[in-house]
């Protein structure tokens, strides 16, 4: 997805509701960034995928329940998973599992659980509502190198219904947004005294910053130029954004091994795009914090196993050739990686082949961190409808990114907008068996 550099610079918003990029560096500034460099890849399957079919096949339940697919035995002796995810399968000794994951209260189709691991509805919130990881990650952290915003979302709009946006910066305020390429509300990049206009490319622009500094050091004023602003011009200027969404520069080989997949949003969830998986594990490299994506539209009430045809072989290699792609780079102990949807489906097909909504377990699948891979997390019931073997809250994913990124939950709050201190999950505690 190469992007031009009139696209980037009339798109690129680093400040989201207004906020020019000076602004949002200094808010970012307020607030004591740490030198980790940890970061989180999250991948958001739209619609809830169902986990009968891709970690957790019931081969000894009636027809109606466990479908037509088959699993496969994969490099980990002791865990299979679908025919269908053949690349995964080969490199499970990377992956972790989840077959018991649970935590959304209601089954209504939302991103906010698995963005911010709290429930959309069912307990009060703070004004504006809680933050997702990456407003917090931003708020908390910053990004990992200065020329690069600290959460990037990749996805639609973040008006494509049911399944919601992935900024949720709430209490945080649009300043710890996710900053996303390929949305409308990019054209509120501000640089004072440069147009879009004038910034159509990087040459007259570099000619123009050149004679700008030029100009202020002979007027004496270039010590009082606000140092946000300054920073700002630096953003621009040093082309790492630029260059990171630019997946022209990687090697055709591994271009390739990512593929390509759809551009085009299926029905009216997100893009079957691989080439997120690539911009994603490229931002993160960059010095992102915090990078998510959604892909395809998993909610399949009817035709379940054609559509799934469609997702899961797309989904296993783009997601197989990121976490590859983080081992062959050594970055596996710096990035963490998390795909899940916000529910599990029904275990009984309906009378259209398809598979409703089962908010009581669903299936998620970590890779990275330096975590324990290899493993397999929880496991179910039969028929698939009830976890009866550790079963894992999305808060407690969440503890364990918070503490893989390097907060302790203990100690650390948020203040609200009433400046009430709110603590990063609700209790939970991180995964042991990660560790």
């Amino acid at each position: 997805m190469p992007t031009t550099r009139r696209n980037f610079l009339k798109s690129a918003a680093m400040a989201l509701g207004g906020l020019s990029l000076p602004q949002l560096l200094r808010a970012e500034a307020q607030n004591g960034i740490r030198n980790s460099r940890k970061s989180v890849i999250m991948i958001y399957l739209c619609g809830a995928p169902p986990h009968q079919d891709m970690w957790d096949l019931k081969m000894d339940a009636p027809s109606d329940i466990r479908g037509p697919y088959k699993p496969i035995a994969t490099n980990v002796s002791g865990i299979q998973i679908s025919e269908h995810a053949p690349r995964i399968a080969k490199m499970m000794d990377k992956f972790v599992p989840i077959r018991s994951l649970y935590g959304s209260p209601n089954g209504a189709h939302d991103s906010f659980i698995c963005y911010t691991g709290r429930p959309p509805s069912g307990s009060p919130q703070p004004a504006r509502g809680w933050p997702s990881l990456g407003s917090t990650a931003s708020k908390l952290l910053g990004s990992v190198h200065p020329s690069m915003p600290a959460f990037v979302g990749l996805a639609p709009d973040a008006g494509h219904p049911p399944y919601g946006s992935p900024g949720h910066p709430g209490f945080m305020g649009p300043s710890h947004a996710a900053f996303r390429p390929n949305g409308d509300g990019m054209n509120d990049l501000k640089l004072e005294g440069v147009t879009l206009d004038r910034m159509n490319d990087r040459t007259g622009l570099l000619r123009r910053l050149d004679t700008l500094r030029r100009d202020s050091d002979n007027s004496g004023n270039v010590d009082a130029m606000d140092a946000f602003q300054n920073q700002a011009m630096n953003v621009l200027t040093s082309s790492r954004l630029l260059d990171a969404l630019d997946v022209t520069k990687e090697p055709g080989s591994v271009r390739e091994r990512y593929g390509k997949g759809d551009p085009k949003n299926y029905g009216d969830g997100a893009p079957l795009n691989l080439e997120h998986f690539l911009l994603a594990r490229r931002l993160v490299e960059a010095g992102a914090r915090v990078v998510t994506l959604n892909f395809g539209r998993w909610d399949f009430h009817d035709s379940n196993y054609p559509q799934l045809l469609k997702h899961l072989p797309l989904f296993d290699q783009g997601v197989s050739a990121l976490v590859q792609d983080l081992h062959d780079r050594g970055m596996e102990k710096d990035v963490a990686v998390v795909a899940w949807g916000e529910f599990g489906r029904t275990p009984t097909i309906n009378k259209d082949g398809g598979r409703d909504h089962w908010p009581r377990v669903g299936g998620g699948l970590l890779a990275g961190g330096g975590f324990r891979t290899g493993q397999v997390i929880g496991a179910t019931d039969r028929l698939g409808g009830e976890p009866t073997d550790r079963p894992v809250h999305f808060g407690e994913v969440f503890a364990s990114l918070y503490q893989f990124l390097g907060l302790d939950l203990n100690q650390t709050v948020l203040h609200d907008l009433s400046g009430r201190p709110q603590y990063l999950v609700d209790g939970w505690k991180p995964m042991p068996e990660l560790r």
